[in-house]
């Protein structure tokens, strides 16, 4: 078991879906965390929300994630050498009422980082944004769209199959 104290946000998320595609379940890190790596921190989340792509039952998870130190607290895991907390959300991996396209993945010492696409990533926060008006998931779609290059014309159809082109003119508005 490697010592989890000093591993960035980044490096734990890709030690811990390393730990469990080990044992066949796979996750992909969205949300927040997805965010902050990103905008390079300018988000910080505390969280790493690793969405269960194959419906993996949470008894097996919660197994494996023991074996490396956690322990479940409520509905996160949480471990006493990091200040990080994970989180299993439901799946399926989407964005509104489609499917997630992409996959992105990036090699780290801790791991294969398994991680919503850019543009994927802007597509999650606007969710948050469409259908509860949620200011801060308009902020967090607006940093990544500044940090990263993403596909305004995907976000724009996406948008317009969720009935949201009007909610798209204001994120691109406050993009410009």
């Amino acid at each position: 078991m490697k010592k989890l104290k000093g591993m960035s946000q980044i490096e734990l998320a890709a030690y811990i879906q390393d730990c469990l595609e080990k044992e066949d379940i796979k996750v992909v890190l969205s949300g927040g965390s997805a965010v902050s790596f990103y905008s390079s921190n300018k988000y910080v989340s505390k969280d790493l929300d690793l969405i269960n792509v194959n419906f993996a039952r949470r008894s097996k998870i919660k197994s494996i994630l023991e074996e490396i130190g956690f322990y479940e607290q409520g509905r996160y895991f949480v471990n006493p050498e990091t200040q990080f907390f994970v989180e299993f959300p439901d799946g399926p991996l989407s964005v509104g009422d489609e499917p997630v396209k992409e996959i992105s993945e990036f090699e780290l010492a801790t791991g294969t980082l398994k991680i919503l696409s850019p543009t994927d990533c802007v597509k999650d926060r606007l969710c948050a944004f469409y259908f509860w008006n949620d200011q801060q998931g308009l902020a967090q779609a607006i940093l990544v769209s500044q940090s990263q290059t993403v596909d305004l014309k995907e976000i724009k159809r996406w948008s317009k199959a969720e009935d949201k082109e009007k909610e798209f003119e204001i994120f691109k508005k406050k993009l410009a």
